[in-house]
């Protein structure tokens, strides 16, 4: 029958099916490489064995065997290999201008490290100091990640106090608090955001 060739290939439901799961494995296999098989292996079986379509009625299931041929296996080893390599020596000269960073900053250790390094040239620690003239240690890590812990903290405090009145309690206390403790320009800070909040529809500070 006409009707039925012009159907083809996708007139019968097990090629729809074959060719909607062939479409699902490979989409979730883009975000997987060769060296990691046996995640894309758990994600495609876990795609196939869901319905590909609740609205037709079809539900498939099945499982997914990959295979990597050696050559690519060792081709993605040794790009690992070297991209591995490559970032150590990057985290190598990190540390070393972090080093040496911290030694220029400091008067007393960048003196004694000049000394050591530069015996015969003494002399030109006057123009060292002031070519170096503002160079600031190095950030602390330790210490970037506690702000960054205050920040999220921060932000979840926020999320968490949504109603105008909640939010207009805790700005009262923060700038209480920051004017108990001196700290004029960031309690004159704190206090411009209590003014600075948004209306409402219903016309009341949010």
């Amino acid at each position: 029958m006409e009707g039925a060739d012009s159907e083809e290939p996708y007139g019968d439901p097990a090629v729809r099916a074959r060719s909607q799961l062939r479409e699902r494995a490979a989409q979730t296999l883009t975000r997987y490489t060769v060296l990691e098989r046996a995640a894309a292996q758990d994600a495609v079986n876990q795609t196939i064995a869901r319905p590909l379509n609740p609205t037709t009625g079809f539900i498939a299931h099945g499982i997914a065997e990959l295979f990597v041929d050696d050559r690519d296996q060792s081709l993605a080893l040794e790009h690992l290999r070297r991209e591995q390599e490559s970032d150590l020596q990057r985290h190598d000269a990190y540390r070393h201008l972090v080093f040496l960073q911290r030694i220029l900053a400091d008067p007393d250790l960048r003196r004694v490290w000049w000394i050591d390094q530069h015996p015969d040239r003494i002399g030109d620690l006057p123009d060292l100091k002031t070519a170096l003239e503002g160079l600031r240690p190095p950030h602390d890590s330790d210490r970037d990640a506690l702000r960054n812990e205050i920040g999220r903290f921060i932000d979840q405090l926020l999320d968490d106090f949504r109603s105008p009145q909640q939010l207009e309690v805790l700005l009262r206390a923060f700038t209480q608090t920051l004017r108990t403790l001196g700290s004029t320009d960031l309690q004159k800070t704190a206090a411009s955001w209590l003014h600075a909040r948004p209306t409402s529809p219903g016309g009341d500070t949010a």
